[in-house]
């Protein structure tokens, strides 16, 4: 075996790892495929024998390419709703279970949008993947102690506020299907009955359609009924990100991907993507 073909298949065995650490960085599949390209090109230019662990020093890499991709975002981010780009998959199809293993709400991806670059990284490579905090120290140029400090920092955000989601696929597709149905019949109690009282309902339609998030049951069933209700039969069961949700098809391309996060039998956040440029990768 060459050189060339060992780095290869070194690669490829890490691959679905570094594309997970991207994903959660970034909230994007295409830019995330980017970051793990990039990191492909700088093995291919490099002593690949001479390093020890291979696959961490592609995690490093991944990581630094992410971090830079973030903090040039954040330099020239627009004031909208700005959702992660979704993966989605059908359900009952033969790779749910390998979905759902590896799976990250976009309720958490978009608390984690809120951190600053440096937090997220700590977070992600520690409480997400078990890197050492000495190892993130150095792609940060920090401390260690300070390091921890940004993890902690994230950590306590992460937690006060992501919702808490029922784990039970088939619980949150019952309420998803209940909302379904209570919004093709217009119906708005029905839909009163299945969202929390204090959901929020957030929108990303790109810079052009932005608009603040919704909260409160009556508003957001109100605002699915006077601009969803058209849309709800051509909805489509899905897995997004991990979570029930559903891809809005009304002709041959979907416009819209919506999740849901369920909680204690109801919904407490509905995130709909109709972002033209987030749906691309969709069939």
């Amino acid at each position: 075996m060459t050189q060339s073909d060992w780095q290869t298949e070194e690669f490829e065995r890490n691959r679905r790892h570094l594309e997970a650490v991207a994903y959660r960085m970034l909230g994007s599949r295409s830019e995330a495929e980017d970051a793990v390209q990039e990191a492909w090109l700088r093995l291919s230019r490099s002593d690949a024998e001479a390093v020890e662990n291979l696959a961490g020093w592609l995690t490093t890499v991944v990581a630094r390419v992410s971090l830079d991709m973030l903090r040039s975002r954040r330099a020239r981010r627009e004031d909208y709703v700005a959702l992660p780009e979704p993966i989605v998959t059908i359900e009952n199809g033969p790779e749910d279970e390998a979905v759902l293993a590896d799976s990250v709400g976009l309720a958490l991806l978009v608390v984690l949008d809120t951190l600053t670059p440096a937090e997220r990284l700590a977070f992600v490579l520690h409480d997400m993947f078990g890197v050492a905090f000495d190892e993130i120290a150095a792609i940060l140029d920090r401390s260690e102690a300070a390091t921890r400090q940004l993890a902690s920092r994230a950590r306590r955000r992460v937690r006060g506020a992501t919702p808490r989601t029922d784990p039970d696929l088939r619980e949150q597709r019952r309420v998803v299907d209940a909302f379904l149905a209570a919004a093709r019949a217009g119906d708005f109690e029905g839909l009163i009955q299945v969202l929390d009282p204090d959901v929020v309902f957030r929108a990303d339609r790109g810079p052009r359609g932005a608009r603040m998030p919704i909260t409160g049951a009556a508003e957001v069933a109100e605002t699915i009924l006077a601009r969803g209700a058209r849309f709800a039969p051509h909805a489509r069961p899905a897995i997004v990100n991990g979570n029930a949700g559903v891809i809005v098809v009304p002709g041959k391309k979907p416009i819209a991907v919506v999740s849901f996060s369920v909680a204690g039998g109801r919904i407490v956040e509905i995130d709909l993507v109709a972002d033209p440029a987030k749906l691309r990768g969709l069939g």
